[in-house]
């Protein structure tokens, strides 16, 4: 049994598509799930401070040798990091700084 072609075949144009056109959507995709990756990172980590529009100072770990700072100010983000070398100079007091029970730090300005 052989199939053949008719000619009234060849005269419609092929329905089903590129197959790549299906790449396109897989793109919007992955662009979706990567900043969805990123907002859970940071809340899990609850550094979401970071994406409004205050300036932030975050310490982490206040006290320990692994302490971390991170000062966004505007648009600029750094990390700050601390060494074990004594400052001298000469000042004015212009605060306390308390440590709560729960390990969180305050900062009072002075009057």
């Amino acid at each position: 049994m052989t199939s053949r072609v008719l000619s009234r075949a060849r005269t419609h144009a092929d329905r089903s598509g590129d197959p790549l056109d299906g790449l396109v959507n897989l793109f919007d995709l992955a662009i979706i799930l990567g900043v969805a990756f990123l907002l859970a990172a940071l809340s899990a980590f609850k550094l979401t401070d970071l994406l409004g529009h205050k300036d932030v100072t975050l310490v982490r770990d206040p006290g320990t040798k692994q302490q971390t700072i991170i000062v966004k100010k505007g648009t600029q983000v750094r990390e700050l990091h601390l060494s074990n070398q004594q400052v001298v100079g000469e000042g004015e007091r212009i605060g306390s700084v308390y440590r709560l029970k729960d390990g969180r730090t305050v900062y009072v300005p002075g009057r």
